[in-house]
Order: structure tokens, then sequence, then C-alpha cells
């Protein structure tokens, strides 16, 4: 059996519309997403043939395609959940995500400030890659990160709770070469009650998470 599978998506293809028409999602879903599925467990079953015939000669690769693979994978996994037709505006005590509106301002000492800084992180990102925000459980605190390929640029330990897809197939076919456009356009579909389930959860984990002296 596989290790991984493709998940479903938690609404339909139209439901993020207008911000990301059906087309997209499909495509999105359906193909990118399965395909970062299929290269993950296509690179574990030729690791195990490599420590079965002890043939190393292409590790880095096959360790490279793991990451990229298995991080694509987590991230997207992530994404659909990270949005909502029903989503958008600022986090806010009154909706239920009063401590992950705390902890934004507390870690970028506003809301303006952080919306400021992982829009900017997405949209100018080389490439293919993400904006991410993130727990990292050292400071106990909140950071912005700037991932590419999947894997680049990532604080060991640090846990994404709100990602956006900054790559050309999450907006080509609807914004063409208006990577910002499309970056403004998902903060209407934030779901702030996934994040702040996401961040509760990572807080809760950060003693297993790292183990610092």
């Amino acid at each position: 059996m596989a290790t991984y599978t493709l998940p479903e998506l938690p609404y339909e293809y139209a439901a993020l519309e207008p911000v990301i028409n059906p087309q997209i999602i499909e495509l999105h879903h359906d193909k990118h997403h399965a395909a970062y599925v299929k290269g993950a467990n296509d690179t574990l079953e030729q690791l195990e043939e490599a420590r079965d015939k002890e043939a190393w000669g292409a590790i880095n690769g096959l360790q490279k395609n793991l990451a990229f693979h298995l991080s694509g994978h987590i991230l997207h996994s992530i994404y659909w959940h990270n949005m909502t037709g029903d989503g958008g505006g600022e986090p806010l005590a009154a909706d239920g995500v009063g401590d992950l509106a705390d902890a934004i301002a507390e870690s970028f000492g506003s809301y303006a400030g952080f919306k400021s800084q992982l829009t900017k992180a997405a949209a100018t990102t080389q490439g293919s890659g993400w904006g991410v925000l993130a727990y990292e459980p050292v400071s106990g605190k909140l950071i912005v990160e700037q991932v590419y390929d999947h894997q680049g640029n990532v604080g060991q330990g640090s846990v994404p709770i709100l990602v956006f897809d900054a790559w050309e197939h999450a907006f080509y076919l609807q914004y063409k070469n208006q990577k910002v456009d499309f970056i403004e356009a998902m903060w209407r579909v934030v779901n702030w009650q996934d994040v702040a389930k996401r961040y509760a959860a990572a807080k809760e984990r950060a003693d297993v998470l790292l183990l610092a002296p």
C-alpha cells in the first residue's frame, strides 16, 4: 500500500470563487497535488530498492526528491484547509480566534505588519515557492518564512499554520503573470478558524517537537 494518499478537498471546486476559479482548484488538486503524492511514494520505493541492493549512487537525488515531493504534499494538504469561501478579514477575539490574534500582534507588532510581511514574502518568492506563517517552538513566536521549492529556507522545527501557494499553477489560468494580485486576493479566503486550530496544536506539541536544553 502507498504510504501517502491524496486527501479529498474539504469543499467543491467552485467554493472559492471569485478568488480562485473552479478550473484552477480542480487542476491544482487533482493533477499537481496528486503528482507530489505519487512522487513521494515512488521515491520511497526507489529508496527501498537502493537499501535492498546496497546501491547508493543516486542517494543525493533520491533524498532531494523525497524532501521535494513530501513537502509539496504536506503544504498542499494544509493549503486546502487554510481557505474557505466564508473566510477573510482580520482574526478577532469576537470570532473565537483571540489567541491567534494576540500571537500575531506580539510576534509582528500588529496585524497590518504581519499581513504586509507575508504578502511581500509570498509575492516576491523567486521562481516557485510559498509564503508561510509558522510557529517557531524555540522562541514560542510566529514567524514568516519564504519557502523555495517546497522545502528550502525552512527553520528546523517550525510548524506551518498558514500557507500561500505562490507557484504559477496556483493562479496563472486566472491571474496570468500578476502574482501580486493573486496574493492580495488570497486574504479574502483565509480560514482563520483553521489557522487558529493549527496554532493551538503547534503550541501544545512544542515540547516534543524540539528538545532544547
